[in-house]
């Protein structure tokens, strides 16, 4: 899937968006697992925008997490603050959330 490239301002849309959401992901000490990938897959095709929580792993770990997640899953981690992190994906006929 080749996914957009997002301007600064439409990663600070989202991020504000994501700011009103409630993390529906939790990732555990094990990490991300084929079932954690198969369920953001599945919350990504339902809504464009998933907030998940880091329950473990220090920053620079959690960062290499966000990289591997968006990688395997395709999707973007539009901003990762502290334990959280935001994971966007369009759909098929294109965002809804930034009218494109």
């Amino acid at each position: 899937m080749n996914l957009p490239s997002l301007t600064g301002a439409q990663k600070t849309q989202l991020r504000g968006l994501g700011q009103k959401l409630s993390d529906s992901l939790r990732i555990g000490r094990q990490g991300p697992t084929p079932a954690l990938y198969t369920e953001l897959n599945r919350q990504l095709a339902t809504r464009e925008l998933v907030k998940a929580r880091f329950e473990t792993a220090d920053r620079d770990e959690r960062a290499v997490l966000c990289e591997r997640m968006a990688a395997e899953t395709p999707c973007l981690c539009v901003g990762a603050v502290g334990r959280t992190a935001l994971f966007w994906r369009p759909g098929p006929d294109g965002s809804k959330l930034l009218g494109a």
